[in-house]
């Protein structure tokens, strides 16, 4: 029997093969004129960031609100609110029902398939050997095509061909994201001179591999001012004033969400009407959302704000930090994006009056997505002015004029809210790996960084307390190895200015420990990773809620504790009208007698070694989502890991203790899933993976991730 191998597959095949035997076939290609990759330098960057204005007037009057914070977690309180919570609600609020929409024996051979683990890996941002594999046969076989001489039109076509004859998506969906991405991803590719080991290191992290790059290894200056000496940090006086600070992230806002069409469609996004009707009984989307692919209807978002603005008629400010589109990743415009940001800073002015918003900016603002060129690239097509030139537009009702400067470079600035007290925003957009730019030059780009770090010195001088907002967490793996590296050691130098540290993106209710690079035993700051609005995908919606030490003469300026708020989905679309309350508060749920970071690390600990301490943090995760599932001993180091990598691509350093001490307190056989979440040995399943690679190439170019 002979098996015929479509041409596209075999060229897949062909490169898969010389790349792993280290042959480079596709370059030895007799009487073919093989063009030179053409050597593109960026130019030079003459940004002053020292001769810009900084915001020195106090910019936040507070409403002098009496806060009630939270019981603390000796108080006989507590015991009776949660008591009254069980009682008052129904069961499906405590629902634990772990339940897919699939059948349980197809659920559990899926979860055997690389297929599944290719999923994973690019909608999670967890990457193996596999995503590793795919991203080389991906760059290289593009940069072979181009060392040919194949235009742009060519190569576009060869994305889509790849993408609807291996069914990876909608021939729609095919076509919409190689007009948006391929374009771009031509652009930089031909401009550089690194090859597909180098890039996909760049882009992927550890999974590939510590690839010595020198386009992209750089440190940032600081002045030359030593650190000063380090204080123990003393937990905030109880009872002292506080602020009530509202954070909202991943709104993911979708104009047309569809109540009923199909929630299990096969593209990015669903529930929408182009998502056509529900092909299954249950397969309509839900009212007031979906636990599937879906992203949150208006009606949601409305509700939600209702709900904040009656129940917390005390917030003093708000931290947004960003996705507002939504993740129809094929089908954005620009037009549609700004569309979406206007209406939801009107939105949020009109809930909000008089109340100070300090926004982010978060990685889905941006068509295409993930798509930020640094300032140097100033052409009308491809330069980032459109979105830069209306974020201060629209962010100018709640920050002071003098902010323009560096919102329209960059998108970062800097406000003094209170006497002594600044927030930093800063745009995570330039340590975004998804971000094709920063294969040009990844070097500090805007001068982010280094105005950063004037900024902190300036703060240092005048003896202000600072706290920082962005989108991407600096620990995560999306998150570019050098830049984290970089902002790590920031953070470290002036760990006596930065006290709090806020960001978004995951969408699930976490945070991350920063340490002292000279020792990794001692906590140095905090980052907290707020929950999503939207159950994009397999959650419940939340926000959070922060008290942060007041105006007083001894404030910490720490974070005094903070809440959890959610809305149970699966419940409000069974009854047709959403609740929300708080599912816990800080320092009660974890017996925390401050948050401050060395009580973090303490945490830390103990989720490491009580594992009831570990399932509680776990179902807090996940906003008490009934599709949660369970956490084996791989994933409850990977959950730990990440709590404690306040720097990516660096789980090795941080985190060999804590793997050691899970295993060795709870030695689990390794599963299948946690087989293929190591990733498969290319030379063990390469006819298993060959398919997987082609499906996987694709995804790579255009940045579907």
């Amino acid at each position: 029997m002979i098996i015929r191998i479509p041409w596209r597959l075999q060229i897949v095949i062909a490169f898969l093969i010389s790349t792993i035997s280290g042959n480079p076939l596709f370059l030895q290609q007799s009487g073919r004129n093989i063009k030179p990759v053409i050597k593109w330098r960026p130019p030079m960057d003459t940004w002053n960031w020292t001769e810009t204005p900084r915001n020195d007037e106090p910019f936040f009057k507070p409403s002098n609100f009496t806060h009630k914070l939270p019981p603390s977690a000796n108080e006989t309180e507590l015991i009776a609110h949660m008591a009254a919570l069980k009682r008052n609600y129904s069961r499906l609020l405590w629902d634990s029902d772990k339940s897919s929409n699939l059948p349980l024996f197809v659920d559990k051979a899926l979860k055997l398939l690389n297929l599944k683990q290719v999923y994973y890996e690019v909608e999670h941002s967890v990457m193996s050997k596999v995503s590793c594999t795919a991203c080389k046969a991906g760059a290289g076989l593009l940069q072979h095509y181009m060392r040919l001489g194949k235009s742009k039109e060519e190569i576009n076509k060869m994305i889509y061909q790849f993408c609807v004859s291996l069914n990876i998506q909608s021939a729609r969906v095919c076509e919409g994201i190689t007009r948006l991405f391929g374009s771009e991803v031509v652009y930089v590719l031909k401009r550089i001179t690194i090859g597909p080991d180098e890039i996909c290191s760049f882009v992927i992290g550890d999974a590939c591999g510590d690839v010595y790059n020198p386009y992209h290894e750089w440190e940032v200056a600081f002045p030359p001012v030593p650190k000063p000496a380090v204080r123990p940090l003393e937990a905030p006086i109880e009872k002292a004033p506080t602020f009530k600070v509202l954070q909202i992230s991943d709104t993911h806002f979708d104009p047309y969400y569809a109540e009923g069409a199909n929630a299990e469609c096969n593209e990015p996004l669903c529930c929408r009407a182009s998502s056509g009707p529900a092909l299954t009984p249950g397969g309509g989307a839900g009212r007031w959302g979906d636990y599937r692919k879906c992203d949150t209807p208006k009606r949601t978002i409305d509700h939600m704000l209702k709900h904040i603005a009656d129940t917390h008629t005390d917030i003093d400010y708000i931290l947004w930090t960003g996705d507002l589109p939504p993740h129809d990743v094929w089908n954005q415009t620009k037009e549609e994006n700004l569309k979406v940001l206007q209406e939801t800073v009107a939105q949020m002015s009109d809930m909000f009056p008089g109340v100070p918003i300090f926004p982010a900016l978060g990685n889905h603002e941006s068509s295409p997505v993930n798509s930020f060129p640094p300032p140097y690239i100033s052409s009308s097509e491809s330069n980032i002015a459109w979105l830069y030139n209306e974020l201060d537009a629209q962010w100018r009702r709640w920050l002071p004029a003098g902010v323009s400067h560096t919102v329209r470079r960059g998108a970062f600035y800097s406000v003094l809210v209170r006497p002594g007290f600044r927030i930093i925003s800063l745009n995570m957009n330039y340590c975004n790996n998804k971000n094709w730019w920063l294969l040009l030059n990844s070097t500090d780009p805007a001068t982010e960084l280094q105005w950063f770090i004037y900024e902190l010195q300036s703060a240092e001088f005048n003896g202000e307390k600072v706290h920082i907002i962005g989108h991407i967490p600096p620990g995560h793996s999306d998150c570019l190895k050098v830049w984290s590296r970089n902002y790590y050691a920031i953070i470290n130098r002036y760990e006596s200015t930065i006290t709090a540290q806020f960001f978004g993106h995951t969408h699930f209710d976490e945070f991350e420990v920063f340490y002292d690079p000279n020792d990794l035993g001692r906590a140095t700051s905090i980052a907290y990773v707020g929950p999503s609005v939207s159950p994009y995908y397999d959650l419940n919606l939340g926000y959070r809620i922060y008290y942060v030490d007041g105006d007083h003469d001894a404030t910490t300026r720490l974070v005094v504790d903070h809440e959890t708020w959610i809305m149970n989905l699966k419940e409000a679309n069974l009854f047709g009208y959403p609740i929300w309350y708080k599912l816990y508060s800080t320092r009660s749920a974890y017996m925390m007698p401050s948050l401050r970071p060395q009580d973090w690390d303490k945490f830390i600990d103990d989720m490491t070694s009580k594992e009831d301490v570990f399932n509680l943090y776990h179902k807090h995760y996940w906003k008490n989502s009934p599709r949660r599932g369970t956490c084996d001993g791989e994933c409850r180091k990977r959950l730990i890991c990440d709590a404690r990598s306040g720097r990516s691509h660096d789980r090795r350093a941080l985190c060999g203790h804590i793997e050691a001490r899970i295993d060795g307190a709870a030695p689990t056989p390794q599963t299948w899933r946690a087989w293929l979440y190591n990733g498969l040995s290319v030379s063990v399943s390469m006819l298993m993976q060959i398919p997987q690679v082609a499906y996987q190439i694709p995804k790579f170019v255009m940045g579907l991730g």
